[in-house]
């Protein structure tokens, strides 16, 4: 599933805003993976389990109260006006940015995959696992950029499309944020 800062930049790239689109795939992914790496990296035995679950609900009320503030925006504003409006765009990254570090995808992976691979680092040596994280980094960030990209070219292909790439992006945060909600309920 695309994350919510996936959509965001696809919204930027229908705002024809490239460069601004790559800071947000980047930037803020960047930032949490980092703190999350050091987290895990001294505090990989101490976390709870239950952590996971309890951001995942807040990951969902926090995408759908974005989704809603969004698309209520949209009713407000025109295409051009929602092009020159920066405000929108801080605040979308910010709540998309907490959002990422709440969801249940991110904490599974640091909880499940990259603790056990830093924890044996850790033991056998860290240069043994830099393979590891330089790989994910290419893999993850890549397929980012390039799925935007693709989506941006498919837009760009059919001008209905792209008319109506924003609305598309928030209704799919409103659905991510109500999946979060509803996988955390069934998993319990």
């Amino acid at each position: 599933m695309p994350s919510p800062l996936h959509l965001i930049a696809l919204t930027q790239v229908a705002l024809n805003r490239w460069l601004r689109a790559i800071i947000i795939l980047l930037g803020p992914p960047l930032i949490i993976d980092g703190i999350l790496l050091l987290l895990t990296a001294l505090f990989y035995q101490l976390v709870p389990r239950t952590v996971v679950q309890l951001f995942a609900y807040v990951g969902g009320v926090v995408l759908i109260c974005f989704a809603c503030f969004s698309l209520a925006q949209m009713r407000r504003q025109t295409h051009e006006e929602m092009a020159h409006s920066a405000t929108l765009t801080y605040a979308a990254v910010s709540v998309a940015a907490l959002a990422e570090l709440a969801a249940p995808g991110t904490w599974v992976y640091w909880l499940t995959i990259a603790g056990p691979i830093l924890a044996e680092g850790h033991q056998k040596g860290y240069w043994m696992v830099v393979p590891f994280f330089a790989g994910s980094l290419v893999g993850y960030y890549g397929a980012a950029i390039v799925s935007v990209k693709l989506l941006a070219w498919g837009a760009g292909l059919h001008k209905k499309f792209n008319e109506h790439l924003l609305l598309l992006a928030n209704l799919l945060l409103l659905i991510l944020g109500i999946s979060y909600l509803v996988r955390t309920f069934l998993q319990r």
